[in-house]
């Protein structure tokens, strides 16, 4: 890669998804979950918030990924959808930042996402309200077991505030650890028919 160079739009999710196949052929003793990432939030007084996450789907749109929409995170990205996400495969050596903005997924692909979740995590999410103090203890059990009432005769729908996002990025930095802590850094910066790239000093 050339100091300064224009890439197709499809060059960072082609890079990004030979990274995942790597990171998902590894023996998971070393890497048990090849998928984790940590999301940064923006909160509406300026204090961000990280957490681990799983991926659940990448192509030339973004990265998606699913939660309560009513969680912490939920309502910070609907207030506040700058975000980012950073993959970290140490076992590879290799780091992937990810910048952008959040939208929600399409109801159609909640909807379909939720259909292939466990039965034990579609009850889930409608006991929990993610994010909020349990007041007393038991309570969550005692939701658990009312929702597993509530659909013993049948399939357990999407509830309306559980859903996903797709981070759209702007930009994209691939880091791999080099010796002597002389990192090679490449970074993508979207622009209108593609992406920008340059090489940074470590």
């Amino acid at each position: 890669m050339s100091p300064e160079t224009s890439t197709p739009l499809s060059a960072p999710f082609v890079r990004f998804r030979t990274l995942l196949d790597e990171a998902r052929a590894m023996d998971a003793a070393r890497l048990p979950e090849p998928t984790a990432f940590a999301l940064g939030t923006v909160g509406s007084d300026g204090q961000p918030a990280v957490r681990i996450l799983l991926l659940k789907g990448v192509d030339e749109q973004g990265f998606v990924f699913y939660t309560n929409h009513e969680s912490r995170k939920g309502r910070e990205l609907l207030a506040h959808p700058q975000a980012a996400m950073c993959f970290h495969w140490q076992p590879l050596e290799r780091q992937v930042r990810v910048e952008g903005i959040a939208r929600p997924v399409a109801p159609d692909e909640a909807d379909a996402y939720f259909a292939s979740r466990p039965r034990g995590s579609q009850i889930g999410a409608w006991a929990s309200t993610q994010s909020r103090p349990i007041a007393r203890a038991g309570d969550l059990e005692r939701r658990v077991a009312e929702t597993e009432a509530r659909f013993a005769n049948g399939p357990v729908p999407r509830p309306e505030h559980w859903s996903g996002f797709r981070l759209v990025p702007h930009r994209m930095e691939f880091w791999h650890n080099m010796p002597s802590r002389l990192h090679e850094r490449h970074v993508y910066e979207r622009v209108t028919d593609g992406w920008r790239t340059e090489v940074l000093y470590p």
